[in-house]
C-alpha cells in the first residue's frame, strides 16, 4: 500500500518495484544513491548554466546597460548552433533527473525526503555556490 503521507521507516519503495528496501542496509545504501543522484542534478545543471554563459559569450558583445537582458538573448540570432542543441540535451537529461528526484519524494518516506534535499544543498555547495559572481544581472524588477 502506498502512503500518502510522511513516514520514517526502512521499508521503501523508490521509484520502481524492483527498488525496494527492507533491511536498513539496504536502506541506508539507497539513501546514499539518492543523495549521489541529488548532487549529480546540481553538477548538470552547472555544466548546462556553464554552456549557456560561454555561448552567449563567444556570440555576441555583452548588452549595453539601456537594453533588456531577456529581450536581447532571443532577437540576436535566429540560426542553430552545436551549442543550442548541446544545452538542449543537457537540459533534457536535467530535467528527467529531476523528475526522478520528485517521483523518489513522492514515496513519502523522510528519509528520502532528507537525502534528496541535502544532497541537492551539497550539491549546490559544491558546484554552484560560486554563481553569485559570475552571472550579474542589472534589472531593477524583482521578477525578472
Amino acid at each position: 500500500m502506498m502512503h500518502m503521507t510522511f513516514y520514517w521507516g526502512r521499508s521503501v519503495t523508490i521509484l520502481f518495484d524492483s527498488w525496494k528496501t527492507d533491511s536498513w542496509l539496504s536502506y541506508f545504501l539507497s539513501l546514499f544513491a539518492v543523495f549521489l543522484f541529488a548532487v549529480f542534478y546540481q553538477y548538470m545543471e552547472e555544466r548546462r548554466l556553464r554552456l549557456k554563459l560561454l555561448s552567449v559569450a563567444k556570440a555576441a558583445p555583452p548588452p549595453s546597460a539601456t537594453e533588456t537582458p531577456l529581450l536581447f538573448h532571443k532577437l540576436r540570432r535566429r540560426k542553430w548552433a552545436r551549442h543550442q542543441f548541446a544545452g538542449a540535451i543537457l537540459f533534457g537529461v536535467n530535467s528527467a533527473i529531476g523528475y526522478f528526484l520528485m517521483l523518489a519524494v513522492m514515496s513519502f518516506n523522510a528519509g528520502v525526503f532528507v537525502a534528496v534535499v541535502v544532497g541537492l544543498a551539497v550539491g549546490y555547495l559544491l558546484f554552484r555556490g560560486g554563481d553569485e559572481d559570475v552571472v550579474h544581472v542589472d534589472n531593477p524588477c524583482a521578477c525578472a
